[in-house]
């Protein structure tokens, strides 16, 4: 038996991250406190938005990157909402604007002026009303201008057009239960949901029909996860009957079985999957843990191939994904996450080493 049978050939073998110095940390930040499971961070290659503790009504912070060390605690910040923010998204095809979603069941989206705040922005530049419970998520489509979905705990997506504030698509009635996630494909003409009745469905928004569905992705009764990834097959993360957080791989032309399972843990955290495109690499960071874990997603069996561990000591409460184009990719950086303590937002580089 030869030795290379052992170790499988892989250019991520050897991906670690590191945080940044403490001087290029975001200090002095009161993360909001909500119960509900996003990431409550956003980033693009220009600014960090944070959700944060406000009293009477939501607000989140918008910082520009460069903006590091402790943040004065009267700096501005975005209090249009009457409700607490449960989730905001950057919009892909302009880095100023961002959209907002809350428990005041309305969906806000906002200009950010060029350097960043210098004082508290009010006046949203839309207001998106058609939810009857609070929105919980907000996705921006990857590769139209100006389109954007949310989902609310009334169980209904809608999908907006921004620039004339009407709805596009009512999808009403696909599911009967509350939404966990929404995951557009790499192409935006699908997405997938994870719903709280334990399915997982592939949604064509034209049509407005379920293209394909698999109940019971996840036996436990704790909320899961679906992301696309690039090739059209979805990554799921869950809770089996044991309790016991696992990762699934299924491929959408067949969903009887999925083609990869793996068993974590037993921690009692949501697991937020994070996807790269371009390198097939899946992190997955638990609320409440101090670890990502990250895997390499391949065409042979057994699919899901585990890399390595990232550990610090503090657990984060919500992380943030910065896009590829806001990495520094002469450092060999393949990723970069803002996590989330109770007061503060440190930087993660993953870093693939060079000779």
């Amino acid at each position: 038996m030869s030795f290379r049978k052992v170790v499988r050939q892989s250019k991520f073998r050897h991906v670690f991250g590191q945080p940044v110095k403490t001087e290029q940390c975001y200090d002095d930040i009161r993360v909001s406190r909500v119960t509900w499971d996003s990431t409550f961070c956003a980033v693009n290659p220009s600014f960090v938005a944070i959700i944060v503790e406000a009293s009477g009504g939501g607000a989140f912070l918008v910082l520009p990157l460069h903006k590091t060390g402790r943040i004065d605690k009267s700096y501005p910040t975005v209090c249009g909402h009457t409700g607490p923010v449960l989730d905001i998204d950057w919009c892909p095809h302009n880095d100023h604007v961002i959209a907002s979603g809350s428990e005041d069941c309305t969906v806000m989206v906002w200009q950010i002026p060029e350097n960043g705040l210098s004082q508290p922005l009010t006046e949203p530049v839309v207001v998106l009303e058609g939810h009857s419970k609070r929105v919980g998520i907000v996705t921006w489509h990857p590769t139209a201008r100006n389109v954007l979905l949310s989902a609310g705990c009334d169980n209904v997506v809608l999908i907006w057009n921004v620039g004339t504030a009407e709805e596009l698509y009512r999808l009403d009635g696909l599911h009967p239960d509350l939404i966990y996630s929404v995951s557009w494909s790499r192409d935006g003409s699908r997405f997938c949901t994870a719903c709280k009745d334990k399915s997982v469905r592939v949604i064509d928004p034209r049509r407005g029909t379920v293209v394909a569905e698999k109940e019971r992705a996840h036996e436990g009764a704790r909320p899961m996860r679906a992301i696309f990834l690039a090739d059209g097959k979805i990554f799921t993360t869950g809770f089996s009957r044991m309790s016991e957080r696992q990762l699934a791989l299924w491929d959408t032309e067949n969903l009887e079985e999925p083609m990869g399972l793996q068993e974590l843990d037993s921690s009692n955290g949501t697991l937020l999957p994070f996807y790269a495109p371009d390198t097939n690499v899946v992190y997955v960071c638990g609320k409440g843990d101090s670890s990502i874990r990250y895997f390499e997603i391949t065409e042979e069996p057994p699919y899901i191939h585990f890399l390595n561990t990232f550990t610090s000591k503090e657990p984060q409460r919500g992380m943030g994904w910065m896009p590829k184009r806001g990495l520094d990719v002469s450092k060999c950086e393949i990723a970069r996450f803002y996590k989330l303590h109770e007061r503060k937002c440190e930087p993660i580089i993953m870093t693939v080493p060079r000779k």
